[in-house]
């Protein structure tokens, strides 16, 4: 049986989300067009199909591997051709970015980082990264500030 200070490590854990890992049928990511809206548990997502980035950033130390789903698999999900991203992280923070930083070979949502998934502590459960490493146009204050972490909605707007 737990004592009372040990279930309240457990539940200020559960609250801060330390450690703790998203489960199958978890929604992670609610994705918005049109007034149409789609949800994805982890399964769903990675069935979008995942690709690779290898890359430093500013916020990490030395070289990481991120896997996740590219945002142009993601616009081409729900028919997005034009307009803007609003990407919205966990404490509702949100970032714009143009539909048209969505192509391949840019950014992705990442699901894991370095074969882990993220806990919120560790910037997760998503987070949208750029290739910053392949590309100079990748290394902008700009670019660092539409590299939302946290993220759990995205929705395409006009």
């Amino acid at each position: 049986m737990l004592t009372r200070i040990q279930t309240f490590i457990v539940a200020l854990g559960l609250v801060l989300g330390l450690g703790t890992s998203v489960q199958a049928g978890d929604t992670i990511l609610t994705l918005t067009h049109s007034g149409e809206t789609r949800t994805f548990d982890r399964p769903a997502l990675e069935a979008l199909g995942t690709e690779k980035i290898e890359t430093t950033t500013i916020w990490t130390e030395g070289t990481q591997v991120f896997e996740g789903v590219s945002l142009a698999r993601l616009a081409q999900e729900v028919d997005a051709q034009d307009g803007k991203l609003l990407a919205t992280a966990i404490n509702d923070y949100t970032v714009e970015i143009p539909l048209s930083d969505a192509v391949e070979g840019g950014p992705i949502v990442a699901i894991t980082m370095n074969g882990n998934e993220m806990s919120l502590r560790d910037k997760g459960p998503l987070w949208v990264v750029y290739p910053y490493d392949a590309n100079a146009d990748y290394r902008t204050e700009v670019i660092y500030s539409r590299s939302i972490w946290q993220l759990d909605r995205i929705e395409v707007v006009q």
